[in-house]
């Protein structure tokens, strides 16, 4: 703390998890979760940390791999598939959309020699090798192919092993792969070399000639962060969007285009965050099903849309769930997700506060410089100013937590301290937050309650000089209800 002058001089850490303050505990367990796939259920009151660790571990995960289609069902159009394109895949269509070829370029003299022949890349006589645009050999003189004995001899041979196609540039070849599988490859005349396709180049060239009507329902570039609240079910679950022309093929939009992803699609393969859990009720659910089978389907949820009759099977949702909630909630998390977790992850009760040492006020000041760089709009905080939040964190600590020498880790409230006492500098045009800006940031943030105990000396003296002037009973001598002295 002696060299610290001000907020700019603690350097802030590169590695999200390393942002989180005084939550050692929590911090090492998500690296864990990160590395192995496991899911979270944080406990804490609001305003420690909980959605930082969710979103730093997110951090951690690997990239995703892929990407997420809805293809049209041409036999019926309401059942679309969904499928998934691995990053290679992905490359490929890229390298398509820019004019590139599929399959593998290789010299006429790697190709088997019968394909060479038939492509007429070699001689059946010297076995020598020329351009397919020469019928005879430039080596020999004589005909690249020899004659065969009988009208059905070249049919028979191409059969046995091998197709040509009809105008020559193609041969299709049975090839035995080293597991003993077979493979067909396509030999396709490429000016002086041969070009090879396998199974999935096929494919793809055929993709080229015309692709399968399809939308991108979760990209390959994509947050690998979801937050969803369960406001609705459509944002948690997805939905199949309504068309007023009912999908008709030439005024309609096609169902697989209304169909959206819901979040918990939107983190496959990343983290789906959920503060308050508690409070998705009977979605805990399909939540759980989510979690346990990886897989969701989509369908339209709403009975009057002409949405409601689409269905998309198994879609991939396979996420990293970080919930939060607090500790009297807890008891509102149906057992059957609660037994989840426990079963594939951690549940972790989050430090309210930590202890009063060198080492953790130097964490207090990072997270000060934290919340000036991130709020982008204050200076940075001097020497003395720092010293007041500190002084403010340990009140805070003994205050909310019953902590003594300890330092508060319910951070937002030191996060408001923070951005008043930057805003106050910033009205009256001073380059650094001071103790004094500090100082009448605290009386200007108080709690209501503060507030009303400071003005009123209790909450029973607040309400009772509210009633005053309002009419308790009506003409009648009927008593008025509190809520309707304003009305």
């Amino acid at each position: 703390m002696r060299d610290i002058e001000t907020s700019f001089d603690i350097p802030i850490p590169k590695d999200p998890l390393k942002r989180v303050i005084g939550q050692d505990f929590a911090i090492k367990i998500a690296r864990i979760a990160a590395h192995q796939r496991r899911n979270l259920l944080l406990i804490g009151p609001p305003g420690i940390g909980k959605s930082m660790i969710a979103q730093a571990l997110s951090f951690h995960l690997g990239q995703p791999e892929e990407e997420i289609w809805i293809v049209h069902n041409p036999e019926n159009p309401e059942r679309p598939f969904f499928e998934r394109k691995k990053l290679h895949e992905l490359k490929n269509r890229r390298q398509q959309a820019n004019g590139g070829e599929y399959g593998k370029l290789i010299h006429p003299s790697k190709a088997p020699f019968d394909v060479a022949v038939k492509l007429g890349y070699a001689c059946e006589h010297c076995r020598k090798f020329s351009i397919p645009e020469t019928r005879k050999c430039p080596h020999c003189s004589q005909s690249k192919r020899k004659k065969s004995p009988s009208r059905f001899g070249d049919l028979l041979s191409l059969s046995s092993f091998s197709a040509k196609s009809s105008d020559g540039s193609k041969v299709s070849k049975a090839i035995q792969l080293p597991d003993g599988r077979e493979e067909i490859l396509l030999f396709e005349e490429a000016g002086n070399n041969i070009r090879v396709f396998d199974h999935e180049a096929i494919e793809l060239s055929k993709a080229k000639k015309g692709p399968r009507p399809m939308k991108v329902l979760v990209p390959i570039r994509r947050s690998l962060f979801i937050q969803a609240t369960g406001a609705s079910t459509t944002e948690l679950l997805g939905d199949c969007l309504h068309d007023p022309y009912g999908g008709h093929h030439k005024l309609g939009t096609p169902p697989y285009k209304r169909v959206v992803a819901g979040a918990i699609h939107e983190a496959h393969q990343g983290v789906l965050f959920i503060d308050e859990i508690s409070q998705l009720g009977i979605l805990q659910r399909s939540l759980l099903t989510a979690l346990q089978e990886k897989k969701f389907p989509i369908i339209g949820r709403n009975p009057q849309s002409s949405g409601a009759s689409v269905r998309v099977d198994d879609v991939p949702a396979d996420f990293v769930l970080v919930a939060a909630c607090n500790m009297t909630d807890l008891p509102q998390i149906v057992p059957p997700l609660r037994s989840r977790i426990q079963g594939d992850g951690y549940e972790i009760l989050l430090e309210t506060a930590m202890p009063d040492n060198e080492t953790n006020r130097l964490k207090l000041v990072q997270f000060i410089a934290q919340e000036i760089i991130r709020d982008d709009k204050i200076p940075a905080m001097d020497r003395k100013g720092i010293f007041e939040v500190i002084k403010s964190a340990r009140m805070i600590a003994e205050k909310a937590d019953g902590e003594e020498s300890s330092l508060t880790l319910r951070l937002r409230e030191l996060a408001g301290l923070i951005k008043v006492a930057g805003d106050l500098a910033t009205t009256n045009r001073e380059e650094r937050i001071t103790s004094k800006h500090v100082k009448a940031a605290l009386e200007i943030a108080k709690p209501l309650e503060d507030q009303i105990l400071q003005k009123y000396g209790s909450f029973k003296a607040a309400i009772e000089n509210e009633r005053r002037g309002f009419p308790k009973t009506t003409n009648e001598g009927n008593q008025v209800p509190y809520n309707m002295w304003n009305g």
